[in-house]
C-alpha cells in the first residue's frame, strides 16, 4: 500500500469513528454483479482497524466521505447499494449513518443496544425490550399500549439510522440533538452494525453500556429475508411505475442467485455468520456487558428467555410482576401473532419507509426446507461450519424445527 492509499484508509477510518480491535473478517473474491473500485481490497478488508480518538470531530460537519466511500467494492444487486468496509457489506448510507453515529454519539453508561442482521428476530427483540423496559408506565395489558398502535422499529429507534437526515443537511447539532432529546435511564437503541464497527465509546474497556444480540440460524434468515426482499422490491417497482413483480433493477429474481449472494457474503451487514462470531466472541470477553441469545431458543422458552433479557437490562421481575402475570402478558403483547393482527401492522409503513406489514411473516424454525435443497442447505452448513470452527458458537436448535 502507497502512502497515498494509506492516507486514504486512515481518513475513511476517522470518518466512520473508531473501530475496535476486533480483527476484521477476509475479503471476499470479487463476483458477477460487483463493481471493483481502484483501490486495493486491503484498504477495505484486510487493514487492522482504527483504534484511534477522532482527530477531527468536525469532519462530520462537511461530510467528506463520499469519495472515500465510492473507492470502496461495490454490490448492487438486491436493491441496496452496498460498499465492502472491513470485511462487511454495508449500505452505503449506513456507511454516512456510521459516520455520524461515531462523531455525534455520547454513550450513556445505562444505554441498551440491540443488535442483530436483518430478518434475525430484530422486530420480536426490539418489541420485547421496549415493552419490559416501560411496563412501569405502560402495563402490558393496557389496550392503550404503544406496541398496540405502533410498530416496534418505530418504538425503537436505529442508532445509525436515525441522524441520516440529519447528516444529508450537514446539521451536525442537529444529530446531536436528536440523541440529547431521548429519554434516559436507560435509553434503548437498535444497531445492524458489526461489533467492530460500533463507535468506539460503546464498546471500549470501562464503557458500561448493555448489549443484546439475537442470532438466527443463517439458513433461515435467508428465507425470511428473500420474502422480505420480494415485497419491498414489488413495492418499489409499482411506485416506480413498473409491474411489481418482485425484480430489481439489476435482475434478481431467483432464488438460487440470492441463495450465492448469500453463501459469498453480499448480504447487507454479511456475512451473516461472520456479523454473529464478533458478538459472540465479545459476550465471552464481557458477560456482564454483552447477552448473546438465539431466535430458535427464544421461540422455545419465550418466559426464560425474557426473564434473563430483563435482568440484564437491570429490569428483572419481581415475584409480584410473575404472580400478576406480567411476564405472561409481555410474551403475548409481543407475540407474532398478536403484533401482525394490529392495525398499524397491517397498513402504512414505519420511520423507516418500508410497509409495516413486511415485517411480519411466519417466525418459523427450520422454514429453509420448503425452499433450499438438501444441496444447498448442505453447502451453507459448511460454509458456516468453517467460518465459526472452534469457536463455540452454533447456530439453530434442531428439536425446534417445524415450530411457528
Amino acid at each position: 500500500m502507497n502512502r497515498g492509499e494509506e492516507q486514504q484508509q486512515l481518513d475513511l477510518e476517522d470518518i466512520l469513528g473508531t473501530m475496535s480491535t476486533a480483527a476484521p473478517p477476509a475479503a471476499v473474491p470479487a463476483a458477477a454483479g460487483e463493481e471493483v473500485a481502484t483501490a486495493p481490497a486491503s484498504s477495505e478488508a484486510t487493514a487492522a482497524p482504527s483504534t484511534r480518538k477522532h482527530r477531527n470531530p468536525s469532519l462530520y460537519a462537511n461530510v467528506p466521505a463520499a469519495e472515500i466511500i465510492d473507492s470502496l467494492p461495490l454490490e448492487t444487486r438486491l436493491l441496496v447499494r452496498r460498499r465492502q468496509y472491513g470485511g462487511f457489506w454495508q449500505a452505503e448510507f449506513l456507511l454516512k449513518g456510521m459516520a455520524a453515529a461515531g462523531t455525534c454519539f455520547e454513550p450513556e453508561a445505562s444505554d441498551i443496544f440491540l443488535a442483530s442482521l436483518p430478518k434475525s428476530g430484530t422486530t420480536w427483540l426490539k418489541a420485547l425490550a421496549f415493552a419490559t423496559l416501560n411496563r412501569a408506565t405502560h402495563s402490558p395489558s393496557d389496550g392503550q399500549h404503544p406496541l398496540n398502535h405502533r410498530n416496534p422499529h418505530d418504538c425503537v429507534g436505529f442508532l445509525e439510522f436515525r441522524i441520516i437526515q440529519q447528516q444529508q443537511q450537514h446539521d451536525a447539532a442537529g444529530a446531536r440533538g436528536l440523541y440529547e432529546a431521548l429519554p434516559s435511564s436507560p435509553r434503548l437503541f437498535a444497531t445492524h452494525l458489526p461489533y467492530s464497527q460500533l463507535p468506539h465509546a460503546i464498546t471500549e474497556e470501562g464503557s458500561r453500556c448493555r448489549i443484546v444480540y439475537v442470532c438466527r440460524d443463517p439458513k433461515d434468515v435467508l428465507i425470511s429475508y428473500w420474502n422480505f426482499y420480494k415485497k419491498v422490491a414489488a413495492t418499489a417497482a409499482a411506485t416506480a411505475g413498473g409491474d411489481g413483480d418482485g425484480q430489481d433493477s439489476a435482475g434478481v429474481t431467483k432464488f438460487e442467485e440470492v441463495f450465492e449472494l448469500f453463501c459469498e457474503g453480499r448480504f447487507p451487514g454479511g456475512p451473516h455468520w461472520l456479523h454473529a462470531l464478533e458478538y459472540w466472541h465479545a459476550s465471552q470477553r464481557r458477560p456482564d456487558q454483552v447477552l448473546f441469545l438465539r431466535y430458535e431458543d427464544m421461540l422455545g422458552d419465550p418466559v426464560g428467555n425474557l426473564k434473563k433479557l430483563a435482568a440484564f437490562m437491570g429490569c428483572t421481575f419481581s415475584e409480584e410482576d410473575e404472580e400478576d402475570g406480567v411476564v405472561d402478558q409481555i410474551v403475548e403483547l409481543c407475540s407474532l401473532e398478536n403484533l401482525k393482527s394490529k392495525d398499524v401492522n397491517k397498513n402504512g409503513s414505519t420511520r423507516l419507509g418500508i410497509k409495516s406489514e413486511s415485517f411480519f411473516r411466519k417466525g418459523l424454525v427450520g422454514d429453509w426446507k420448503n425452499y433450499m435443497t438438501m444441496d444447498m442447505a448442505a453447502r451453507l452448513d459448511k460454509i458456516v461450519e468453517e467460518a465459526t470452527r472452534g469457536s463455540g458458537l452454533t447456530f439453530g436448535n434442531s428439536s425446534l424445527l417445524g415450530r411457528g
